[in-house]
This record gives C-alpha cells, sequence and structure tokens, in this order.
C-alpha cells in the first residue's frame, strides 16, 4: 500500500504483517512486522536522518517511539533509489496503529520531513 504523499518526492510503502509464531494472545501480547520501501522519485538525493512513530493499541493506549536512523543505518537515496527494511511493534491489542514521520536532509543541507500515514496493525479475521 503506498503511504506516500508529495513528501520532497519521497514515497514510502508499508506491507504489515502479523507474527503468530512469535505472538502470545494469553499474555496480550501481539507481535508486527512491518516492510517499509522508501523511494526518491525526485532529482536531489536525500539522506534518513531519524524516525518518529506513533504507535497506538486498539485500546486507544499510544507510545511514542523516536530515534536516530533506522535499524541503525542512514541510507543516502540518489534519484530512483530505493531503501527497503524490516522492523516489528509489539502491541497489547489485536488491532492497532502506526503512523508517524521521517527526518531527512538533502544535499544542500536542507531538513524536511517526510509523512507515513497511519497503517492499520491487525491479527487476521480481527477486522471485516
Amino acid at each position: 500500500m503506498n503511504l506516500g504523499k508529495d513528501n520532497n518526492n519521497i514515497s514510502v510503502d508499508v506491507e504489515a504483517t502479523y507474527l503468530e509464531q512469535e505472538s502470545d494472545p494469553m499474555k496480550a501480547r501481539y507481535l508486527f512486522a512491518y516492510t517499509i520501501t522508501i523511494k526518491n522519485s525526485g532529482s536531489s538525493p536525500a539522506r534518513l536522518l531519524s524516525r518518529y512513530w506513533k504507535i497506538t493499541g486498539g485500546d486507544g493506549h499510544e507510545q511514542e517511539v523516536e530515534g536516530d536512523g533506522v535499524v541503525g543505518k542512514h541510507p543516502y537515496l540518489s534519484p530512483e533509489q530505493e531503501f527497503t527494511y524490516t522492523s516489528a511493534a509489539m502491541l497489547d491489542t489485536p488491532v492497532g496503529m502506526m503512523q508517524g514521520h521521517y527526518m531527512m536532509i538533502d544535499d544542500a543541507g536542507e531538513r524536511f520531513e517526510v509523512d507515513i500515514p497511519a497503517f492499520t496493525l491487525a491479527v487476521p479475521q480481527t477486522l471485516h
């Protein structure tokens, strides 16, 4: 699902998967993997500096996660280049959502945010 809008021509695709083997519903532990592809469709290179996530459980509980880079990296995206990574989020409910942004910098030293609109995390057959 392409969630990108015009973020300095940086688009973000997200695919979320429930990890049943790693989850324990009896202990309210639901683990989800998400794979993100960040693509630079513009004409200027840019480097990802940091990330911010707001993770909301089905009960409305929110947690915020901020950090340097993604999966220990600061990908530099030349025009038409993309970077894909996989990470995970733990919820205490079978349904939730994530949204956030990346902070990036172009070669001219201009910083800009790339929005990551909300996407759903859900145990299969939980939503109809």
